[in-house]
């Protein structure tokens, strides 16, 4: 059975249109196998910002805050305190400032948080991703064309925080599938449907469905989830789906790390969220068949390759 399954992880690399373009390796006899997504780790919003934090540190200026930590992933952002970088959690904060470099993070602000940096004449540096930039503008434009905005998101994540306070009218948050059913406009107008860039993709398409449904008037739709985001999703469930094993790096507050392992946990039960290497129970890693590895968006490359050795390491050990 591991065999099989091994030749068609094979074969599937092999395709030409194969979302497994990642990292394959095989044990000397090719019982065993682990392959690490090559969607895995930063994607485009977060290396933007943590190049830009460090651009920063290397200008000299001082002192340097980041509005909430610069992405959820604690060795990175330990790393960045060692360096001068101090993060502010809270508006009260922000308007205690007196002077220095607030950078924003890719998860963005809402339009209080920039005009209150502006008032506070401090130096900004806005390290928004594009994508939720995008998401800003088209939630404020609709709102001014009259539309009823429906996000799908957690309402506690930061980015979907920024997103609501750029809307001019009537706004909601649906998470859950029970929140989509129970959703009523709490207007007559249209509605439009956005959605927080790290959203489950499946999840966005059967809330769409479900809202349609309820027979409101015009539905505007539009699928902001990031290309990353579902690149991401897509491999980690295709490679779940053949995994003996499968493994999740990521910052236990990182939202499309849990998303992510949420994915991979219905495909193959023995799925692992870990944050450090030394949270893997080697002990685990099967001796056959195939280890499957991915990563949230704030998953340093380093982290990922280390816990990847130790799989290869371990598998080697017991042949």
């Amino acid at each position: 059975m591991a065999d099989d399954k091994i030749r068609q992880l094979i074969a599937s690399c092999s395709e030409k249109d194969t979302v497994m373009k990642g990292d394959l390796w095989l044990s000397p006899d090719k019982s065993a196998a682990v392959y690490t997504a090559r969607s895995a780790g930063f994607c485009f919003g977060v290396q933007r910002a943590l190049d830009t934090v460090y651009e920063q540190i290397g200008s000299g200026c001082a002192p340097i805050y980041t509005y909430g930590p610069i992405i959820h992933n604690e060795i990175v952002v330990e790393d960045l305190e060692k360096k001068g970088v101090r993060v502010i959690e809270t508006r009260q904060e922000l308007e205690s400032l007196e002077e220095g470099t607030v950078i924003i993070r890719s998860h963005g602000v809402s339009r209080d948080i920039y005009e209150l940096l502006e008032k506070k004449n401090l130096h900004v540096v806005d390290a928004t991703c594009p994508f939720v930039k995008k998401i800003h503008r088209i939630v404020e434009q609709k709102g001014n064309e009259g539309y009823e905005i429906v996000i799908t998101g957690s309402a506690v994540h930061p980015e979907v925080e920024g997103i609501r306070g750029w809307c001019t009218g009537e706004v909601t948050v649906v998470e859950t599938e029970d929140e989509a059913r129970l959703y009523k406009p709490k207007t007559d107008k249209n509605l439009c449907i956005v959605s927080q860039t790290t959203f489950n993709l499946k999840k966005f398409h059967k809330f769409v469905e479900i809202i349609r449904g309820l027979s409101y008037h015009e539905t505007a739709v539009l699928n902001t989830i990031c290309n990353a985001t579902e690149e991401r999703q897509t491999e980690a469930r295709s490679i779940a789906n053949l995994a003996d094993a499968m493994i999740v790096i990521g910052g236990k507050h990182s939202s499309n790390t849990q998303k992510l392992y949420e994915i991979c946990r219905k495909e193959c039960s023995n799925t692992f969220f870990v944050q450090t290497f030394d949270d893997l129970n080697l002990r685990l890693v099967p001796f056959r068949g195939i280890v499957g590895i991915s990563a949230g968006a704030s998953t340093p490359n380093i982290l990922i390759e280390e816990v990847s050795k130790l799989c290869r390491k371990t598998i080697l050990n017991r042949c």
